[in-house]
């Protein structure tokens, strides 16, 4: 055996190892070796986004992947960890577009034309897409690096495509007209999820109409987009409200545009609260979600007054015509004020909905969009209920269920180029939606694309192949383990679970592990703006991949926010030279490497620390199997450094430099 190096060397050590453990395949899944005595134990990565690159999430929910993984190759079980990245459609096709921006290539993507700029992206793929791969190595990922899979790869876009089809024959899958959430920057729609509320210091604009049945009576209005009163339609009061249920089915003039200063009517509905403002609603149905349902109920006209670009229309009057919204609000209020109409402004906090991508406020919209009535509803929500699936912490399982309860149908249709093409083709008054084109001229294809979770919703099976019968997809699935954020329960986790029901009859995973969230030392969220969100492989060029690991899992605890500190990472570096350490001193006793214990011969410190290594076992175990990491790393610390190194190995010395050969021989053992 070679002698063990003085010096532990992070990057020698670890470059080394991962070679190894890369050429003898030792990461390598392979279903025909699964048995009842090596039973299966498989876990899919959550797919990062193709753009993306390593960051401190990344690492918290890998290193988790990771020791389950191992754990179960060394509790003898056949492991399939299955990567893969995500096409991510809306982010990566503004990188590129940014990009190519920048470059002069374009000014808008209508000046390429969707081929061409399908062209740049699939090369940008290909020259970056595999970063986050390498550096899930770095990171010492044990996944099955021969099975990486890409949402977009030939077998997967046939298994979505074929979904769709079969959604569609079903009657889940719909086209229709409803309000979405859309965004002016990127030209499309959003799900809810993807739209993150902000807190914003707006301003509240006061201003007054005039009843039209009763001259020199006015109503007082308040809201916070006078650019949109061009496309009110109505306008609503409580039936409850003492103060103007007198005023239901009268009208009162809507004061912009000045040149088409319509006679609205004033209706009575249950819904507008008496508290708020000053109890009177301006209704703009096209332009807000409640507003639409409020028009919906009255038969309230629906004006469209932005481009979708956030630009205002005709609609909006010659004055705000060509406006940006945010310009057109200050000049709808200034023009307010110069008729006399604007009674005062105050200081107002709102959350408003920015996109979660292009960072801009996004707008209602009425728009005619793909929609899916989720599957397999009541076996996803009590596989959970029942306990078939267990959620760790368990208190997700209570929000999961919440979220059950009140489903709302998904918009899945996408105004983007990158991204599964929907496969229905028009032809006049016909719709024909199938795996391939129709047959005969004159049919055009949708040209929208599905939202990117309608594909990883299916990463649990399509990955393995389905539709076939594979012998992976009949060996693995379903999964055991699913590690994520809680912040994807809804449209990820729940999503994968009916597609599982429906589609395999059974649930994806036996059991999800939601981590925190990684804040820094002062309990802030790591961003780039506040600087508090260190370079995971700086750390490991620092300290080494096995610290960064030891430190992140040192303060983890069971499903809470990880309060990262450099201070657990440099811990977890001196922590790795201890072992170094004691390998390297244990060799250097000279004896057998793996000499048998002669019980005999054990002295009370020997049993002592044999007891306490049963022990140390056992609770690393049991914490694992309850994904307590912390809790396993703490018992792995205690016992090691503490117990073994700084207790039993100082208390051995004596004997291996005494002349005890007997003795010495079976503490070489023990230790």
């Amino acid at each position: 055996m070679a002698e063990i190096p003085k010096v532990y060397e992070s990057q020698a050590v670890e470059t080394k190892w991962y070679s190894f453990w890369e050429e003898n395949e030792c990461f390598t899944a392979k279903p025909e070796r699964v048995s009842d005595e090596r039973p299966a134990y498989s876990i899919v990565i959550p797919p990062p986004n193709v753009t993306g690159k390593l960051h401190m999430g990344h690492v918290l929910n890998n290193t988790i992947q990771d020791i389950l993984a191992r754990k179960a190759r060394m509790d003898g079980k056949e492991v399939l960890w299955l990567p893969g990245t995500d096409h991510a459609g809306i982010a990566t096709q503004s990188v590129v577009e940014r990009k190519l921006r920048k470059e002069g290539v374009m000014k808008h993507r209508d000046d390429l034309g969707r081929e061409k700029l399908l062209e740049y992206i699939w090369e940008w793929k290909e020259k970056h897409g595999g970063i986050i791969i390498e550096q899930l190595k770095k990171l010492g990922a044990s996944c099955d690096w021969s099975r990486v899979r890409f949402t977009m790869d030939e077998e997967y876009t046939k298994c979505v495509q074929r979904i769709f089809v079969d959604l569609y024959k079903k009657g889940h899958i719909y086209r229709g007209k409803r309000m979405v959430n859309w965004c002016p920057k990127s030209l499309t729609a959003l799900s809810d999820e993807e739209v993150i509320m902000k807190e914003q210091n707006s301003q509240l604009y006061y201003f007054k109409v005039e009843v039209v049945e009763e001259p020199g009576t006015w109503l007082e209005i308040a809201t916070t987009r006078p650019e949109t009163i061009p496309g009110d339609s109505g306008f609503a009061v409580n039936p409850n409200d003492p103060r103007y249920a007198h005023l239901v089915g009268k009208h009162a003039v809507r004061p912009l545009p000045v040149e088409n200063q319509a006679h609205l009517p004033i209706v009575a509905d249950e819904h507008i609260d008496i508290e708020f403002g000053t109890g009177v609603l301006k209704v703009t149905p096209a332009h807000d979600k409640a507003d639409f349902d409020i028009g919906q109920r009255h038969g309230l006209e629906v004006i469209d007054v932005l481009e979708p670009d956030g630009k205002m229309n005709r609609l909006a009057g010659v004055e705000l015509t060509g406006m940006d919204r945010f310009e057109a609000r200050k000049a709808a209020a200034a023009k307010l004020e110069e008729m006399g109409v604007l009674t005062k402004e105050e200081d107002y906090k709102n959350k408003v909905g920015f996109s979660e991508r292009a960072d801009v406020p996004v707008e209602p919209r009425l728009s005619e969009q793909w929609f899916l009535k989720y599957p397999s509803q009541d076996a996803a929500r009590a596989c959970v209920a029942d306990g078939a699936m267990k959620f760790y912490p368990e208190r997700w399982s209570k929000t999961y269920d919440y979220w059950m309860g009140g489903l709302q149908d998904w918009c899945i249709s996408r105004q983007l180029w990158w991204g599964h093409r929907i496969p229905v083709w028009y032809r006049g008054d016909e719709t024909h939606c199938g795996l391939d084109a129709p047959e005969g001229e004159g049919w055009e294809q949708d040209h929208d694309v599905l939202d990117t979770w309608c594909s990883s919703w299916l990463w649990p099976f399509a990955t393995m192949g389905w539709p076939e019968e594979t012998e992976t997809l009949n060996k693995f699935y379903p999964t055991t383990d699913l590690v994520t954020g809680p912040d994807i329960i809804f449209f990820w986790v729940a999503r994968m679970i009916m597609a599982g029901y429906e589609y395999k009859g059974d649930l994806p995973f036996r059991n999800v592990y939601f981590t925190g969230i990684i804040r820094d030392k002062k309990g802030r969220k790591m961003s780039k703006s506040l600087g508090n969100s260190p370079d995971p492989l700086e750390l490991i060029a620092q300290y080494g991949a096995d610290a960064l690991r030891f430190g992140t899992m040192r303060s983890a605890p069971l499903g809470l926010d990880v309060l990262f500190d450099e201070k657990d990472v440099e811990l977890g570096r001196n922590f790795c030279n201890k072992l170094w350490n004691a390998c390297r001193f244990r060799q250097m006793q000279g004896g057998e490497s793996e000499g048998e214990i002669n019980p005999e011969q054990l002295t009370s410190d020997d049993k002592w620390i044999l007891l306490r290594l049963g022990q140390a076992i056992d609770e690393v175990t049991v914490a694992l199997e309850a994904y307590r990491f912390s809790d396993a790393t703490a018992a792995l610390y205690r016992f090691f450094w503490s117990e073994y190194c700084d207790w039993y190995i100082e208390s051995c010395k004596a004997t291996f430099f005494g002349d005890d050969e007997i003795r010495k021989t079976n503490v070489l053992a023990v230790v």
